[in-house]
């Protein structure tokens, strides 16, 4: 989720520029990271991306203004991939895991001066993750037949980011980059259990939810970003934005817990990893001047976990892995600029679901990951 967009008024600005600048920098208003943040399915879920720079959304922040954000991703994961290798046989089969993500976003930025800016960034998420698994479904696991039914709401990780642009906006209407840096704090819960019946006609069990619907993830991070854009003659510009938000702890404390019915998860496995994450944007902005306020977005969207971390060990259960997808997307900005609405339906292209260090010092691939086909992306802006 991104934020800073962009001066109500620029002199040196046509119009045509000006609303450009807009839909772009409203593009970037919705990058910097959302509490957990940003890959797919059983990977993780957490982050409502952007697209675009600055011009489309009426012109930079002034200095002294505010903007309010409110953004929302939804998500349904149950494609099955080992590697890139779709595992058909689990969604034929109805022995697929099936997680349903509701993420809402809420982000406050401050513009200090013309190129400085704070924002604060609050998530809530709800989700749900299903599964029916027959005994024996895989080897010898599970003993018995499981029905798991999990569903969790709460408050995600707050974090807190500085952001800087690398020329300054007045003399810089058509390009720019703009860097942000901050602190996430664990304020989500990351252990959450559910009252459960696993199996018909057994007593009901406390069993953690899977990580991949917690609302937090139990560490302490610091959220990275960029935003790029480039004005292309009147009505057109390309963007580049993305996020990483590098946790230097290997673990969160959180037992790796398999669901009853299966074998105890090896050392290397038995807490949960505390995973960076990142999102990465690339595409096109183009403005229609006989629709005023009117933009259309199309790019590329990449977003996943990865094996090793930047900081800290790599051990720890996590499902590294990533997905690429078409980004195809309208923003449109009314009320002379304050206020600016974006949709986003991205169509997966790609996904891959990687080895972590675990699985390669165990000598194996590792398991498999749930992937969705669809992510649905909305945000509203308002600027005072």
């Amino acid at each position: 989720m991104h934020r800073n967009i962009i001066q109500k008024k620029q002199s040196c600005c046509t119009y045509g520029t000006k609303h450009l600048l807009l839909a772009s920098l409203a593009a970037l208003v919705l990058l910097l990271p959302a509490g957990k943040t940003w890959a797919q399915g059983c990977i993780v879920a957490h982050s409502v991306g952007a697209v675009g720079g600055p011009q489309d959304q009426g012109g930079y922040l002034q200095k002294g203004h505010w903007q309010l954000s409110l953004d929302y991703r939804h998500q349904y994961s149950f494609r099955h991939f080992v590697g890139s290798t779709e595992q058909v046989y689990r969604t034929q089969g109805g022995t697929n895991v099936r997680n349903r993500i509701n993420l809402f976003d809420g982000g406050l930025t401050y513009q200090i001066t013309p190129r400085w800016s704070a924002f604060i960034n609050v998530p809530v998420e709800f989700a749900s993750r299903r599964a029916n698994i027959p005994a024996d479904s895989f080897g010898t696991s599970p003993t018995t037949t499981l029905n798991m039914d999990y569903g969790l709401s709460g408050l995600g990780d707050i974090s807190l980011s500085g952001q800087v642009w690398v020329w300054n906006p007045k003399s810089n209407p058509r390009h720019n980059i703009q860097f942000g840096l901050g602190i996430q704090a664990p304020t989500g819960q990351d252990d959450i259990k559910n009252h459960l019946v696993m199996s018909p006609g057994t007593p009901a069990i406390d069993s953690t939810a899977d990580y991949s619907i917690q609302s937090g993830i139990g560490v302490w991070g610091i959220p990275i970003s960029w935003a790029s854009f480039q004005t292309i003659g009147k009505s057109s510009q390309v963007y580049f934005n993305g996020s990483y938000l590098i946790t230097p702890q290997e673990t969160n404390g959180v037992p790796n817990t398999p669901p009853p019915g299966f074998p105890a998860p090896a050392p290397q496995n038995a807490k949960v990893s505390a995973a960076d994450e990142y999102l990465m944007q690339l595409g096109v902005a183009y403005s229609f001047v006989r629709v005023k306020g009117l933009t259309s977005t199309f790019g590329l969207r990449q977003e996943g976990v990865p094996a090793s971390d930047l900081i800290g060990g790599n051990e720890g259960f996590r499902r590294p892995g990533y997905s690429i997808a078409l980004e195809p997307g309208v923003l449109y900005l009314f009320h002379g600029g304050n206020d600016l609405f974006t949709a986003n339906i991205d169509r997966a292209l790609y996904r891959n679901r990687i080895p972590s260090v675990p699985d390669m010092q165990l000598g194996g691939h590792g398991g498999d990951a749930a992937f969705a086909d669809w992510l649905w992306l909305a945000s509203f802006t308002h600027r005072f």
